[in-house]
């Protein structure tokens, strides 16, 4: 059976057409959500009052996880595509492989600790990007060897379709799909209507470089594209938290952060099994009440989300209050002891699961606010 295209990674090749092109922004989309659950995982199981540096560093790049999924899905409406984020298949089951890498690093939902800090910062991590499939400088690959591969190759896809079958016959979606600045809540950067290849161009630009940061820098770009205050990409941020040091304005990868010290403190948090499924909570225990109702409102979320990208960009305001559901909820499962005898010896913790079902999905959907 041919995987679903809602979680497809997409051969190693350039874009062909417009159907190619739809698979990879699709694929995109799933990466770039990927991402969110192991970065919220690690922010919620902070115990309350802790770590203030690391929260507000992992929710300012967790919104921006947020707002790199809206510009994929308005480059993807733009070019006649449909955007599909509110299914089971689109929620990767974790421990998760991370995609586009030559090496299959496992992703998992652990708590705040070195190890997962190891992990975001290899997400991340700002390093040489190959040339897309077909350079010969990559004759011999066979596979991709990084993220930034992947969107080059994204990248190169609507350069060639544009010059093949003119900006206007590619980009051909309504403008009334476009999620725009008003409907998207305060972060780091800017959401961008796509309707160009300009604009298309641009919103890549955002995306990789609030992950990477500018070649040869440990900063992104929204200072010089939107106004915004200077800060540290996401590597840099994570790299903060992990050496315990703030990068400065003149600092660069080379130097690493110079700046004033971090308090990191990695003890305050709740150790959770980074395997936990909720099968492993008794049935009808409260425990497994909370795993499954902390699920449901992950899936009103995604919902939300899709209901934004697929025709009413405002219900992407509904976002806000979900999350802060999402933050409850974890809240609750995480002062639990796991309920398994052996689990809870170790010092462990009940924990969200993040298994996204088709009855998920259906529960969410009559839950959803009218638009």
């Amino acid at each position: 059976m041919t995987e679903p295209t809602v979680r497809r990674e997409p051969p190693f090749r350039v874009p062909r057409d417009r159907a190619d092109l739809h698979l990879f922004l699709q694929a995109a989309l799933a990466l770039e959500h990927l991402t969110i659950p192991p970065y919220l995982t690690a922010m919620y199981t902070l115990r309350p009052g802790t770590n203030r540096h690391a929260f507000y560093a992992i929710r300012g790049v967790v919104l921006e996880e947020m707002l790199h999924m809206t510009l994929v899905a308005n480059l993807l409406n733009a070019v006649g595509g449909t955007p599909c984020v509110a299914d089971p298949r689109f929620v990767t089951g974790y421990p998760a492989l991370l995609p586009f890498s030559k090496e299959k690093v496992p992703i998992a939902l652990r708590h705040f600790s070195v190890e997962a800090l190891e992990t975001f910062l290899y997400i991340e991590r700002p390093d040489y990007v190959a040339e897309p499939p077909g350079h010969p400088s990559v004759a011999d690959d066979d596979g991709w060897t990084s993220i930034g591969q992947f969107y080059n190759t994204i990248r190169e896809g609507l350069v060639r379709l544009a010059d093949e079958l003119g900006e206007r016959e590619l980009f051909c979606g309504d403008p009334a799909l476009q999620v725009g600045p008003r409907d998207f809540y305060n972060s780091g950067g800017e959401v961008l209507t796509v309707t160009d290849l300009d604009s298309a161009l641009l919103a890549l630009r955002v995306i990789t470089e609030e992950g990477e940061g500018v070649s040869g820098t440990v900063f992104d770009s929204d200072d010089t594209l939107f106004g915004e205050a200077r800060e540290p990409a996401h590597y840099f941020r994570f790299d903060e938290i992990r050496r315990q040091r703030s990068y400065g304005p003149l600092d660069t990868p080379a130097t690493g952060p110079t700046g004033p010290a971090v308090d990191v403190r990695w003890g305050d948090a709740y150790p959770i099994d980074p395997a936990a499924k909720a099968a492993h909570y008794p049935p009808g225990s409260g425990v497994r009440l909370a795993a499954d109702r902390f699920n449901e409102a992950y899936a009103l979320l995604l919902c939300l989300l899709e209901r934004a990208f697929t025709g009413e960009p405002a219900a992407l305001q509904g976002a806000i209050p979900a999350m802060l559901e999402l933050r409850d909820l974890a809240e609750q499962l995480y002062r639990n002891p796991h309920p398994d005898p052996a689990r809870r010896a170790q010092g462990l913790y009940a924990s969200p699961t993040y298994e996204v079902t088709t009855r998920h999905f259906d529960r969410a959907r009559v839950a959803m606010p009218t638009p």
